[in-house]
């Protein structure tokens, strides 16, 4: 029997709540994802997609409903213990990369493993190996602002993948990509998925929700899941 990894039950996310410009931006939404599985979760901007991501991916909590992740009830968890649970189990690709200009490529990689305790060698060996793996050994010193949009694109994966999370969340990681670099990121998400990861991505894209790899593609609409 498959093992869910990731569930949403019935998950409700409004903003400014009893305000004038309250908006439900997530509605009575409910998913599960099995261990080892890719999803795409499509649907057009506005639809709710990327609050439904940041639901799962515990940068925010859900007004009504309940989060999931490995059998814990993680969105009823204090903040604190939330975000531990999330930096052991889940890595999250912006749309924007949300990488630090100013820092190297090696401390923007590493960053995750600070709050955790890791020591500074444990953490560049884990490094080390990221940019073997993702072809930016050579720029381990460079600063993120002197890469190219390819090569940050790589750096935010490393980064995602550092903490030996096996969930992945993209949000729309194609949105800014040309096409060579929208056919290498497939590429590494289906080397991701061979090497057992659980993803879950969003995206109006069809290059991406038509990929073979693709297990199951969910839409949404309104703030809801419709199929």
């Amino acid at each position: 029997m498959a093992n869910p990894v990731v569930q949403a039950v019935n998950v409700t996310k409004t903003y400014n709540r009893g305000k004038p410009n309250e908006v439900t931006a997530v509605k009575h939404a409910s998913l599960k994802i099995d261990e080892g599985s890719l999803v795409v979760l499509k649907g057009p901007s506005g639809s709710g997609k990327t609050t439904l991501l940041s639901l799962i991916g515990c940068q925010t909590k859900p007004t009504r409903g309940e989060v999931i992740i490995r059998g814990k009830k993680v969105s009823k968890l204090p903040e604190k213990f939330m975000n531990q649970h999330k930096r052991r189990h889940i890595g999250f690709i912006f749309q924007h990369f949300q990488l630090i200009a100013g820092m190297s490529v090696l401390d923007n990689i590493v960053l995750p493993l600070i709050p955790e305790g890791v020591s500074p060698k444990a953490r560049n060996k884990r490094a080390d190996r990221l940019l073997e793996q993702f072809n930016l050994a050579h720029r381990r010193q460079f600063k993120i602002s002197s890469l190219s949009g390819g090569e940050q694109q790589r750096v935010a994966i490393a980064r995602a993948l550092i903490n030996n999370a096996g969930i992945l969340l993209a949000d729309e990681p194609t949105a800014h990509l040309d096409s060579k670099l929208t056919s290498d990121l497939l590429d590494y998400i289906e080397q991701l998925k061979q090497s057992g990861h659980t993803i879950l991505i969003t995206s109006h894209d069809p290059v991406i929700y038509q990929n073979p790899a693709v297990d199951r593609v969910l839409e949404m609409k309104d703030g809801q899941i419709t199929s």
